[in-house]
């Protein structure tokens, strides 16, 4: 198919299923794809297209499930076929895998509690980081860090909507990272400014940069510090210390600057953009709603699941589908918003439509 490459997973009436890649796939030749090169010479580039029988494949895997999340699914030969895409980080796709094989025979509420999952399993190890870090020394420097250390022991483990905890470990973990980056990139920035490779500017980072941020920050290298800071923990408490100026600069407590109050959606039609004063007909009500991106349940203030389904033919009575906006696309109309709270809350709408409400005839 003539479409941008997408992840394609399949299911027959038999109980197999199979994943493969839908769009066209370079045949290149001289490089694998990973990092961008000259076609000048003529020893790198393309030669055409592969053929529908080359493509990757996975048929009926031993562990009877495909996960997919934006992340790679093959490796080797089948992964130089297709370079590297900007593939996700794979947080997510492995808590998904996690939870699919953990289920024996998921009926539809199981496939919407994994949907749902909001656990912040991928920043455990920075939570405790961060723990060891504010020892009763570090903490006796600065009340804040006293306040800090309390709420993220009581993190919850969750992106909750009311959870601070969990909104001062990610926000560490960023500013960390920017930290120990900081000297490597550096040579990166001096040649271009838009260089960003953790992409916390436009969002358009290297998705990879946890692996090589982590064995700094717990390996600690004295030759890779940056030459402002006498040790690694006194970067570590710098970042988490700037953490705290940033969420004290309001007139809010530091508790009450939860994830919910950056976590808040923001759903704006395109003619709202350029007259704001129609908002408050054409947009979604902003709700603070719980999740993050490393996670099943993906949400940022302006982006999220596009739709959660669940649906197993010759039982669609039972199935759920979840879409955000309404039904209809006019503003005045009640429909308008019909389904939006349900997506937003992780209500179950039934897949199959209710008796009708209204009836529109249509007259010559």
């Amino acid at each position: 198919m003539g479409i941008p490459n997408q992840n394609f997973v399949v299911a027959d009436a038999a109980g197999r299923i199979g994943w493969t890649i839908i769009g066209r796939i370079p045949r290149r030749f001289g490089h694998d794809g990973r990092l961008p090169v000259s076609w000048a010479a003529g020893t790198n580039g393309w030669n055409g297209w592969l053929a529908g029988a080359e493509y990757p494949r996975i048929v009926d895997p031993p562990s009877g499930r495909i996960w997919t999340a934006n992340a790679r699914v093959v490796d080797g030969a089948d992964l130089a076929k297709l370079g590297f895409g900007g593939y996700d980080l794979g947080a997510r796709q492995k808590q998904i895998r996690d939870a699919l094989v953990a289920l024996d025979k998921p009926d539809e509420q199981d496939m919407l509690r994994v949907q749902l999952d909001d656990r912040a399993l991928f920043l455990e190890r920075w939570q405790k980081l961060l723990l060891a870090l504010l020892t009763p020394e570090a903490v006796a420097k600065d009340v804040r860090r006293a306040e800090a250390r309390r709420l993220v022991e009581g993190w919850g483990g969750h992106a909750s909507a009311d959870s601070v905890g969990y909104r001062i470990v990610r926000a560490f973990r960023l500013r960390a990272a920017q930290e120990a980056v900081a000297p490597l990139v550096a040579p990166c920035l001096a040649a271009d400014a838009k260089f960003d490779y953790l992409g916390t500017r436009e969002n358009r980072g290297h998705r990879q940069w946890e692996g090589p941020v982590w064995a700094l920050v717990t390996q600690r290298p004295a030759h890779l510090l940056a030459p402002r800071f006498d040790n690694w923990e006194a970067l570590l408490l710098a970042s988490l210390d700037a953490v705290l100026e940033e969420l004290s600069a309001k007139a809010t407590p530091l508790a009450g600057r939860t994830w919910g109050e950056r976590n808040t959606t923001l759903f704006q039609h395109p003619l709202s953009r350029a007259v704001p004063a129609l908002a408050a007909w054409l947009d979604m009500p902003r709700q603070a709603l719980p999740g993050d991106s490393h996670m099943p349940r993906f949400q940022s203030p302006q982006a999220g699941a596009s739709e959660r389904l669940a649906v197993s033919p010759g039982h669609e009575e039972t199935g759920y589908f979840h879409m955000p906006g309404g039904q209809s696309g006019h503003p005045l109309s009640p429909n308008y918003r019909d389904g939006h709270a349900a997506w937003a809350n992780g209500e179950a709408t039934p897949f199959l439509p209710g008796p009708p409400v209204h009836t529109l005839t249509l007259l010559p």
